[in-house]
Order: C-alpha cells, then structure tokens, then sequence
C-alpha cells in the first residue's frame, strides 16, 4: 500500500474513553432492512403488472402510480436508510468521536421515516410532482431539504470535533455526497406552489429536461455511489482485516469522480431536441468517466488481495466483492450506453431497465448486505444466526440478478431493432407498437422470475438478522481511543488554498476555456499545452512535498472546511456550463417560424389528470430525427414543442407509444374507450384500465389559479385568458360530450377523463382554433375537441 506522507509537526499522544451513539446506527440498519423488503416487494407487483396486465388491480395501485412509489422505497428508503448507518457508524470511528448531537441524530431518523410514509401515502393518491426520482410534492421537498440539513449539521459538527486530525478516504465521499445532493434537490425542487399538495416546475421543456437529468443522473452518483464508495472504502479494509491498496489511486478516484459525474446528466437526453453541444458534453464526460470508476472498482477488489480464500467461508466478503463487481459492470455499460450510435438502439427500451437494476441490486443491495451481516453480529455480540441462510441469500440474490438483467437486455435489443426494422420498400415492417410488446411478454415473466428471487433473498436476510438480534443483546460501544494532539500547525492555509494543484488545475481550465473563442490549429494547440501542463504537473507533485515533507493533499485532508470548499467547486464548475446558458437562452428553432400557442384550461387540466396517473412513465412525448420514428410517430420534435410543459414530459421509457403529435390521430370516442378498456381498441394492450377518472371530477375553478400559475414560470397567459379559465374549460368539456354523446356515449362533463382526452387530442397540435363558448357553436366546438 503507498502513502501519502507524514507530517513533521510536533505530535502528543493521549487516551480517551468515547461512548459511540450506535443506537442511531442500528435504528437506521432496521429501517433499511424493513424497507428493502418492502421496495423489493412492489417492484414484484410492477414487474407482475407489465406481465399480466389485471394486476392494476385498483385505482391507487395501478403501475403509472406504484412504480414511483417503488423507485423512492428502494432509493430513499432502502439505501437511504442503509447509507445513513454506514455513515454516522464509520464517521465516528474514524474521527475517533461520538455523533456530535444526539438530538440532531433522533430529528434526522424520524424526520427521514415520515419523509418515506409521505411518499407511501401521496403516491399512491397520484399526488406528484411528475419528475423521475423527484415526484413528491412541495411541502415534502421543503422536508427533505430540512432533514438534509439537520444531517449535515450533525456530520460536519463531528468533523468539527474529531480527535483524529486526518480525514480518511469514505470521508472524502461523504463530503461530496452532503454537499451535492443538497445542491441538486434544492434546484430541482424549485417550483410554484397552487395548493396544499400541488406546484409546477419553474423549469420548463428542454431546460425542465437538462435541469431533472442533471439531478436524475447525479442522484445515481451522488446519493447511490459515492456514499456506498464511502462505505466500501471504510467496510472491505474492515471485513477483509486489509488496508486500501492504493491511497494516491483513490485520490485520483475521488476527484475524477467528483468532477467528471456532475456533467454526464445529458446523456440521458441524446436525440432529443436538447441543443447539441449539451448532449456532446454529456457523451464525451459520460465515456470519461470509465477511468475513474474502474479506478474505484480496481481499489476494492485488490482490497482483497491474498484474501480471497475467505470468499468460499465468508458472506460478508462474497457480498462485498460482489458488490464491487457489479459496480465495475454498471459503470462499463452506462459510459457504453452514453455513446449516441448506442443510445439510439437502447434508449426508452427495457435495456435501460437492465442497465438501472444490475446496479441497484447488485451494487446497493449487495454493499448493504454485506454491511448488515458485518454489523448486526458485532452490535449485538454474538455470532450470524445462519451462514447457509447468508450463503443461500447471495446465490439467490446472484440469479435473480443475472435473470432479470439478461431478460431485460433481450428485451430492450428486441424492441430497439423492431421499432427501427424497416421492409425493402421502405416501410414500417412492424407499424403496430403493440406488436413489439406482445413479442417481449415472455422476458417480462423472465424478469418477474429474477426480481422475485432477489426478493426472497431479502427475506431470507431479515430472517437471519432477526434471528441474529434475538440471540445477543444490542450494547452501545464504549472504547479507548489514541489520538495525536498536534502543536499548531506552521503551514498557512494560503498554502493550501493556492497549492500547486490548484494553480495547475486554475491554468489547465482555463486554456481549456479558451478553446470555445479560438479555431482550427489555435485551438488544438491550446488543448495538447493544456494536456502538457497537467502532466509535467502531475509529476513535479509526485516528486514534491509540502511544508514539513507531507503532501499538498495530505495537508488539505487535515482541513475539511478547504476539502468542502475544492468539493463543492468542483461539482459547481459542470452544473454552471452546462445549466445555466440553457436557462438564460429563450428556446429557439430555425425549423420553426412561430411559437405554439400554450394549453388552454381543460387542456391543463387534463395534463394534471395525465401526470397524477403517471403516464409519463410509460409513454414518451419527444420523436427523434430517425426515419423509423417520423414514419412512425409524426414529424420530429422541435424545442419549441414543449416550450410550455411545467414539467416537462419527454419520458425515459415506451412501455406504449410516442404522444408527441397524437393529437388529432383518433376522435374523441377512440381516446374514450381506450382509457376505460385498452383492450377494446388496442388488443395485446398492457395498459391498465382507468375507467375510474369517469367519475373522478374536475374543478373548473381552480383553473384560474393554475393558469396564474403557469404564467408565473413564464408561459403567455393573459388577464383575460386567466379570469375566462372556468367559462373555457367547461365550454371545452361540453364540446366534447356532445361530441361523444352523438356517438351513443353519455359522459360527465366535468370528470377527469374529459379533460384527458381534450389533453391528448392537443398533444402536438401548435395553434387550434379558439374555443366558441355558446351553444349556437357547437359543432364547431365538438370538430376543434376532436383534432
């Protein structure tokens, strides 16, 4: 193992006893035991619901509502739980300190439970914000934001009063979880509230798309990665009774990570109508950030090197190496599926799917597993209840892994080559999208196999901690600790803050600035001076040392408010390039002479109606510019499209078709029937039902303060258009069930299915007619509904 140097200040050693608060610790390791079962659970019940579609069996539990539901229990829930364990355990030991607050322990456990019983209660009620990963409403973002905080406060206060002056590697990652996370849910979250329980994104259309993936992706990286990272570096050197085998590797590891992730997010977005040097940028960092992640990977498998016998005897270890090796698998593949040639075949397809659970599971479900087998025992001093039930819970959860992840990847390559097969002449060999989802059906069984195996593992291992607990008795631990009380230091924080690093870093990033105001040779001449400087750089610090012979870096890890600060700039440099000249810049297409005309009330209120029952998760709003798409779907979207969707709905996943230009493609009696029986107009349809929003209602009074709303985030609604809101929306509904009432259907005209379909016959439509308010025009009132 290398090092990283040793300071020649004046060192004394003392002894003292440290009562750890490892009561907080395991309140959160049940918490996450109990929740990953549940989460694991509903995504049971969803993989069930694709599979046979009667599943959906009630209105609150259909798959466009628990599938949200899902997402958050095993993000927040499950591994939220679990990192916070791994956190506040391993920080006190390695700062030789008790949690600095007891109180700020108990608010931050009890206010992350209710936070997670929120998400169970609204999600279900389709109360949602609509963004993936960030659906809970306004007053529960301002909670977690909140909860954040009091975290915060209680991590970086123990920081303040640790004994060991060193902050070891797990704590580099903590610091940039803390920091980025925060940075990324409160800008994200920004919206405006129009009741209790609803708000609208202050985002809209393509920079509502690049601000969510900015936080979407980083919410991977920031919330399930660098934590965990934190968590491997301080747990595999425990379990495995080995040191970390490279410290300048996780170094290099650390910031690479840090600095390279914050501007993957548009890789989610290629194709789109985002503007191109945005999904470049997003392409070139995503491919980038191969190094650094197999860097990390590297740095924990060899952890375990001249150990790995104890992998055929030891659960812990097989779950860890495990772990890290399916992080390794995850991070080869997302770099791979960031290239856009990729992207085309695999975006909104079941790889994607693939790609999310072989992480999740393998890299977060496995990384807590090992962590609780090693914890449980030692705090409640005894032995794992059952090494064969472990055993059994890792080939299980190994399986159901594998299962789920090859029937997704067949799933996803089946449905990208079949959206784009194309007949000698040129057409649609498959223009049925149902004909795609019929084709998949057996590997969504498949996938239903693997996740159910994975579940089972997970209630093998309550049992066995369950089991485990019952047979000791939980004691706090209280232990003498050595520590080094320093002399104060000689080295002045100017010599940290203006080290060589960071002039190099300063110089290096400029040059590279300045490619964006030069051209031709100038330019690639400033690049190969940039890369020149970085290397001769990196080896004058190698063969240097600071004051007292410690390294630059050895120095600013005995100062975590310097570390904060270089962290949080790091992140801030990509979110700033990338976010900002998208916010600032009005959308503009040059394909587009004039900008479409905003939803009307009803329209409004049936995407609030669409949102509420998550069809955002099946359905995308956003064709690409690929000649299988525009014969499919319509002309390809401009940026101007959805200039005015508060959030916006461009999608990550086609369980069903594209909506971008569905208005107008099917009367108001085909959109009827579909809602209340799929089946009736699309047979092989996994759809589930909603003949349930024929009697939910709509109140055509607040669409005044929803219109009001819109225009506070920018959308051009006028005084006159606001206060005639109600007049025009149950004009609108009432042109409708006339409409549907020549056809021999009765519909209620205020329900939410009225103003759903009025939404989806609008989809695409740039500039329809005005709505005539009055009965001598009412034909004219039913053809504007139906286009």
């Amino acid at each position: 193992m290398d090092g990283g140097g040793a300071s020649a200040e004046t060192e004394v050693v003392e002894t003292e006893r440290v009562e750890y608060n490892d009561a907080i610790v395991r309140n959160f390791m049940w918490a996450s035991v109990l929740f990953g079962v549940v989460g694991m659970l509903l995504g049971v019940i969803v993989a069930l619901q694709l599979a046979w579609w009667p599943a959906n069996f009630a209105f609150f539990a259909t798959f466009g509502r628990l599938r949200p539901l899902h997402t958050n229990a095993v993000i927040f829930a499950f591994v939220g739980n679990m990192m916070f364990a791994g956190v506040y355990y391993s920080t006190q030991r390695l700062c030789k300190a008790r949690l600095a607050s007891d109180m700020l322990s108990k608010i931050h456990f009890w206010g992350w439970q209710l936070i997670i019983v929120s998400a169970v209660v609204t999600l279900p009620l389709g109360i949602t914000a609509g963004k993936e990963y960030a659906e809970l409403e306004w007053p529960i973002d301002i909670a977690i934001a909140l909860i954040w905080v009091v975290f915060a406060v209680n991590f970086f206060w123990t920081l303040a009063i640790r004994r060991e002056k060193h902050l070891y590697v797990a704590l580099w990652f903590y610091i940039s979880t803390i920091i980025t996370v925060a940075m990324l849910h409160i800008v994200n979250s920004l919206a405006i509230p129009t009741g209790l329980l609803k708000s609208y994104s202050v985002f809209g259309g393509a920079q509502d798309a690049l601000v969510q993936w900015w936080y979407g992706h980083n919410a991977v990286a920031f919330f399930l990665t660098t934590p965990i990272l934190g968590i491997m570096y301080y747990f595999v050197p425990k379990a495995s009774g080995r040191p970390v085998y490279s410290y300048r590797l996780s170094i290099v590891h650390f910031w690479a990570l840090v600095f390279m992730y914050i501007w993957a997010g548009p890789h989610h977005l290629l194709y789109t109508s985002l503007p191109d040097w945005a999904q470049t940028l997003g392409m070139i960092f995503s491919v980038m950030l191969w190094a650094p992640s197999w860097g990390g990977m590297i740095n924990g498998l060899l952890t375990l090197r001249g150990g790995w016998d104890k992998l055929r005897t030891d659960p812990v270890l097989k779950f860890f190496a495990a772990g890290v090796t399916f992080y390794g698998m995850a991070t080869f593949e997302g770099p791979l599926l960031s290239i856009k040639s990729v992207s085309g075949l695999a975006h909104y397809t079941d790889w994607i799917i693939g790609h999310v659970h072989s992480g999740a599971l393998g890299w977060n479900g496995f990384m807590a597993a090992g962590m609780f087998y090693w914890l449980i025992p030692r705090m409640y001093g005894t032995k794992l209840h059952s090494q064969k039930a472990a055993d059994a819970h890792f080939y299980m959860g190994t399986f159901g892994i594998l299962i789920y992840a090859l029937s997704m990847w067949a799933s996803g390559v089946t449905q990208g080559l079949m959206w784009r097969a194309l007949t000698s002449n040129g057409a649609l060999q498959y223009p049925n999208f149902v004909e795609t989802t019929v084709a998949i059906q057996s590997m969504y069984w498949a996938r239903l196999l693997g996740g159910t195996l994975y579940l089972a593992g997970m209630i093998v291992m309550a049992w066995n901690l369950v089991m485990t607990a019952r047979a000791g008795k939980f004691a706090a631990v209280t232990t003498e600790v050595t520590f080094t009380k320093e002399a104060p230091s000689n080295v002045r924080w100017t010599q940290v803050v203006f080290g060589m690093p960071v002039i190099l870093t300063a110089v290096v990033m400029a040059l590279i600035g300045t490619v964006a105001f030069v051209d031709g040779m100038a330019g690639v001449f400033t690049v190969g001076l940039a890369f020149g400087i970085a290397i001769v750089g990196a080896i004058l610090m190698q063969v240097s040392r600071g004051a007292g012979g410690a390294s630059w870096h050895r120095l600013l890890e005995g100062r975590p408010l310097a570390f904060t600060a270089f962290t949080t700039i790091g992140v801030l440099i990509g979110g700033i390039v990338e976010l900002v000249p998208i916010i600032v810049k009005k959308p503009s297409d040059p394909r587009v002479t004039t900008a479409p005309a905003p939803l009307r009330a009803l329209e409004l209120a049936g995407r609030d109606v669409y949102i509420s029952e998550g069809c955002y998760v099946c359905h995308s709003q956003m064709i690409r510019p690929f000649r299988w798409e525009t014969q499919r779907y319509g002309e390809r979207s401009t940026i101007l499209d959805s200039m005015y969707d508060h959030p916006f709905q461009w999608g990550s996943k086609r369980t069903g078709p594209d909506l971008a230009r569905e208005g107008g493609k099917y009367p108001n009696l085909w959109h009827y029937r579909h809602m209340i029986d799929p089946r009736a107009t699309s047979p092989g349809s996994i759809m589930p039902p909603y003949a349930h929003l024929r009697t939910s209602t709509v109140d055509f009074a607040r669409t005044s303060a929803t219109m009001s709303a819109m225009r506070t985030v920018g959308v051009p609604y006028t005084d006159a258009q606001i206060t005639n809101a109600p007049n025009e929306a149950r004009a609108m509904a009432q042109a409708i069930v006339r409409d549907l009432r020549e056809q021999g259907v009765e519909a209620q005209e205020n329900s939410q299915l009225i103003a759903l379909v009025a939404y989806l016959q609008r989809i695409g439509v740039a500039n329809p007619p005005p709505v005539a308010q009055n009965d001598n025009n009412s034909n004219s009132n039913a053809a504007v509904a139906s286009r």
